[in-house]
């Protein structure tokens, strides 16, 4: 299967260059998609594009607008849009090298693949690749996508290079506008202790196949039970857990009481899509 990349360029490290694509590493969530019926007429809503004066438009004839001030904007073709080019607009050009422990995990984004673009731009890429893989170092880059300029942080990996996209400063919240409400309690150590244990018992090797979207198959339970005619039956309510005494359910939990159900097997690819 042909991919598309998302982004077509130049990786440059100072007076080396190459031509590179950049692929998205995931693929979107989800395979149940739900579009809006009326249930009236059967029929799905389409989405017409009003303006509250003159009624329906052309989606082809709209322009961009950026609000100013409360109902005045500046009008933005895709043209002018288009003029605005910095050298991130086309080239990823690294600008430094930093140890990968110095990156918060808040700011990783979304991760890309970096591969060569033709064959003239094996060579140099591998060059690129294998400096930063004997570095040891994250190398730091910008690029333009969806008409932002964002930080991308690049690590070889395999025959390739990963891209991570990095949140700036101001899109990740300081941890004291949400933890500053928290009491500072002083757990009592034998606690902690036993809560170690529980940890230790439930350590296993991270394995992403075996995390499935239970509430996505579920849905599609449904939609199959719907399909043949059989009405919806409602799962019960949990009852809440009131915990009077902490230390009797860590013991209960270390016991194996409190054990997790054991991963639900990955079942075979069943799509529904509206």
């Amino acid at each position: 299967m042909a991919y598309r990349p998302t982004w077509q360029g130049h990786l440059k490290l100072s007076l080396v260059t190459c031509p590179v694509a950049l692929y998205s590493a995931t693929n979107a969530a989800g395979d149940v998609h739900f579009n809006l019926i009326n249930p009236k007429t059967n029929n799905r809503i389409r989405m017409t594009a009003t303006d509250p004066d003159t009624g329906p438009v052309e989606r082809s004839s709209l322009v961009k607008g950026y609000e100013v001030s409360k109902g005045e904007y500046i009008l933005l073709s895709d043209d002018e849009i288009k003029s605005v080019k910095l050298e991130s607009t086309k080239t990823i050009a690294i600008e430094h090298f930093v140890p990968e422990a110095d990156i918060d995990r808040l700011y990783w984004d979304n991760p890309y693949y970096l591969a060569p673009d033709g064959k003239l731009a094996q060579e140099p890429f591998a060059v690129i690749r294998e400096a930063m893989r004997r570095s040891g170092r994250i190398a730091l880059g910008r690029v333009v996508l969806s008409t932002r300029e964002r930080i991308l942080a690049l690590e070889p990996r395999d025959k390739g290079i990963v891209a991570w996209s990095i949140r700036s400063a101001d899109e990740v919240r300081k941890p004291d506008e949400i933890f500053a409400a928290i009491a500072d309690v002083k757990p009592d150590p034998s606690m902690i202790a036993i809560a170690e244990k529980i940890i230790d018992q439930m350590e296993a090797k991270f394995d992403p196949s075996q995390f499935v979207d239970r509430y996505e198959e579920a849905l599609k339970g449904l939609i199959a039970e719907k399909q043949k005619g059989h009405k919806p039956v409602a799962a019960a309510e949990p009852e809440d857990t009131n915990v009077v005494d902490l230390m009797t359910a860590l013991r209960a939990s270390l016991a194996g009481k409190g054990k997790p159900a054991p991963a639900k097997e990955k079942p075979k690819s069943r799509r529904a899509r509206g």
